[in-house]
């Protein structure tokens, strides 16, 4: 006989709001939070400064399964190119799925307009660790200017994961030629 361990509200919380707020925004109430996590205001408060805290710390713990889901592993016998269209391949598939709502990061920094909220700054954070992937697999392939390549290619993540994300276009067909594009002129093997 197996006994379920139950999330402790800690768990409960950054789960709730990780899931409401990409749903509906940043905007969504701390009782509604509390309610989907089953958790007393007084709990949150106890466990977090401020809803604030609790959404940046939300952004943090879903930092590592991001990175998984869109980037290739480290040294996985790849050309540089093929890496850089793996992270667009994951975020077409990804596209797909009806809950999709685009780059929750991007989203964040949107809502917010704020670059000193709590919140924001891990979303900045995970944003520029994704462009500075995109910079280090360029300097590999030998770009032409591994920083314009990066930061085209940030711009080509982020459109596209938006427009998906509001569901005026789909990915499937316009990103792989785009980014191919854009690799071919930089020169990146």
């Amino acid at each position: 006989m197996t006994t379920e361990v139950k999330p402790s509200p800690r768990e409960r919380l950054l789960e709730a709001a990780a899931t409401l707020t990409y749903r509906d925004g940043v905007s969504i109430g701390v009782e509604a939070l509390c309610k989907a996590a089953g958790v007393s205001k007084r709990s949150m408060y106890q466990l977090f400064e401020s809803k604030d805290e609790l959404l940046a710390a939300s952004l943090k713990e879903r930092a590592a399964a991001y990175v998984v889901t869109l980037l290739p592993a480290a040294d996985d016998g790849r050309s540089p190119r093929e890496r850089i269209l793996h992270v667009f391949e994951q975020v077409e598939s990804q596209a797909g799925a009806p809950e999709f709502r685009g780059c929750r990061y991007l989203a964040v920094q949107i809502e917010l307009k704020d670059q000193s909220h709590p919140a924001s700054r891990v979303a900045q954070q995970i944003k520029a660790n994704l462009t500075a992937f995109f910079r280090s697999e360029a300097e590999k392939g030998d770009a032409g200017d591994p920083d314009l390549l990066a930061r085209q290619l940030s711009l080509v993540f982020d459109g596209a994961s938006a427009r998906a994300g509001i569901g005026v276009d789909k990915l499937t067909g316009l990103v792989a030629p785009t980014v191919t594009t854009l690799l071919d002129t930089a020169g990146v093997r």
